[in-house]
C-alpha cells in the first residue's frame, strides 16, 4: 500500500484508493493495464485519484467483482469511451451468458434433488440407473444393453481404421503416459509436457493470463 502525503487534499493515493472498495492496489494496477480502468494523474510519480477516478473505480468494481464481467467486456463500460448503446451491448451479452449459466445450475441441482429420491444404500444398485445412464450420459449412444459388451463397443469405435487397439492399460502404460501429458490448470485441455525444464501448467499463454486474472481478482475480493 502507498504511503505518504500529496499536497492537493483533494486527491488520494492508490493504497487509499483501493481501501474504498476492499480491494488490493495491485488489482487496481492490473484494472489500468487491461484498460478497466484509465489512467490516473500522477502526483510526484505517484497515482492520485480524484472523485471522478474513484467513482470509475467504482464502477469498475460494480461490473467485475458484483456482475462478474470479464475483464474485457467490464472495460467497454467501465473507460468511459464507449457510447451508450455500446455499454449497454455489453451488458446485455453479460446478462444473457449469466442466464444461461443459471439455467446450467438449476438443472445441475434439480437433477442432484432428483438423485436424493433413490431408496439404496448404495447407488449403484439403484434399479432405475440403468434408464438414467442410458438417458443422460454417452453410454445411451451404445446399442448392447450390458455394460461390459458397451464399454467394449465404445473403446473399440474411438480406434482410427486400419490399426490395431492398443494393448489394455496396465501401469507402465499409464506411468508413461502421466509423463508426457498433463492437464491445463485453466481449461484443463491436455497439455504435453516439455523433456526438460519446469512442467507447463498452462495449454496456452491466454489460459496462463485468465488464471491470473482470476487470481488477482480472488484476492481483491
Amino acid at each position: 500500500m502507498s504511503t505518504g502525503a500529496v499536497a492537493d487534499d483533494r486527491v488520494v493515493l492508490i493504497g487509499e484508493a483501493a481501501a474504498l472498495y476492499d480491494i488490493a492496489p495491485s488489482a487496481v494496477r492490473w484494472w489500468e493495464r487491461l484498460g478497466v480502468l484509465n489512467p490516473p494523474a500522477r502526483d510526484g510519480g505517484k497515482r492520485v485519484y480524484r472523485d471522478a477516478d474513484l467513482r470509475r473505480m467504482g464502477i469498475a468494481y460494480l461490473c467485475c467483482m458484483v456482475g462478474k464481467m470479464p475483464l474485457d467486456q467490464a472495460a467497454v463500460v467501465t473507460s468511459g469511451k464507449s457510447t451508450r448503446d455500446a455499454w449497454q451491448r455489453t451488458v446485455g451479452e453479460q446478462i444473457d451468458q449469466l442466464s444461461q449459466q443459471i439455467a446450467r445450475l438449476e438443472a445441475a441441482r434439480s437433477y442432484l434433488r432428483h438423485l436424493l429420491n433413490c431408496e439404496d444404500d448404495d447407488m449403484a444398485q439403484c434399479a432405475y440407473l440403468e434408464g438414467e445412464l442410458l438417458a443422460r450420459t454417452p453410454r445411451g449412444r451404445i446399442a448392447e444393453t450390458d455394460l461390459v459388451t458397451a464399454a467394449r463397443t465404445a473403446h473399440q469405435g474411438e480406434q482410427p481404421r486400419g490399426e490395431a487397439p492398443p494393448r489394455d492399460e496396465n501401469l507402465a502404460d499409464h506411468s508413461s503416459r502421466d509423463e508426457n501429458l498433463g492437464r491445463c490448470a485453466a481449461c484443463a485441455k491436455p497439455v504435453t509436457r516439455a523433456s526438460r525444464g519446469r512442467p507447463r501448467k498452462y495449454c496456452s499463454r491466454a489460459c496462463r493470463q485468465r488464471a491470473y486474472r482470476a487470481r488477482s481478482a480472488d484476492r481483491a475480493h
